[in-house]
């Protein structure tokens, strides 16, 4: 039975939260601090932290950041169950280590699937073929035993999230993918479930660790109207024809 750690302030709301999931079939610890919340899952670590952003003393983003740096807590991941619905919100949310946001009001049932998404996500798979240690494609190279990415010009660590996407864009160089299809494909959830700037979020941060000018990507670009995809060209040190970089749906 999966764990998952509700950290709300609103104590009606994690409540809720709490009776929902549990006849889910998951376990559910409550706390209504981002310190008490952080106390008790050293002593009683979760699969997942269903997190709310505007709480007293350290809000959501501040806590995220502390599980992103506690040997402890560092690989569980992060949803995002909160009012602050705007982009830069969410923005804001990814970059301090969240795997996924949904605003309120929000629907239980998806809650429901995205909560089940990230828990098989991350869940240990079984009777898998070995992965590779390396996904080299040109002069780029993903190690996925340390989870860090190897350019010309720099090497970076990536987040959970990042490497994953990297993975499989980088494992599909030059397909393009439509937000849709990473959402089932990374993420793992059902078809037409999740949104389309969770896509562009991960995908944003990670130009930002990887491309040479983030704002001129030449690895992960943007085929307009299609989608995302890895340009093996460019990992090559060919040189990429120009096209244009607006956000993909």
């Amino acid at each position: 039975m999966s764990t998952i750690m509700v950290i709300d302030d609103d104590e009606l709301v994690s409540r809720t939260l709490q009776r929902a999931l549990k006849m889910y079939g998951y376990q559910v610890r409550v706390a209504n601090s981002g310190a008490e919340g952080l106390q008790i899952a050293r002593r009683h670590r979760p699969d997942l932290f269903i997190l709310d952003i505007m709480m007293p003393g350290a809000d959501g983003y501040q806590v995220c950041r502390q599980i992103r740096g506690d040997p402890l807590l560092q690989d569980i991941p992060v949803l995002f169950l909160t009012a602050k619905a705007k982009d830069e919100d969410k923005i804001e949310g990814f970059r301090a280590g969240a795997d996924d946001y949904l605003s309120k009001p929000f629907n239980m049932e998806e809650l429901q699937l995205r909560v089940k998404a990230i828990l098989r996500r991350v869940a240990p798979k079984k009777a898998e073929p070995t992965p590779p240690a390396q996904v080299v494609v040109g002069n780029v190279v993903l190690d996925c035993r340390t989870f860090k990415v190897t350019t010309p010009e720099k090497t970076v660590l990536l987040t959970n999230v990042q490497f994953d996407l990297l993975y499989h864009l980088m494992s599909h160089a030059d397909q393009v993918f439509n937000s849709q299809q990473l959402l089932q494909d990374v993420w793992d959830y059902p078809r037409d479930t999740g949104s389309p700037e969770l896509v562009r979020a991960h995908i944003k941060n990670l130009r930002e660790k990887i491309e040479p000018v983030p704002s001129q990507p030449i690895y992960i670009r943007t085929i307009q109207g299609h989608g995302y995809t890895f340009s093996s060209a460019a990992a090559k040190g060919l040189p990429v024809e120009e096209e244009d970089l607006a956000d993909a749906n």
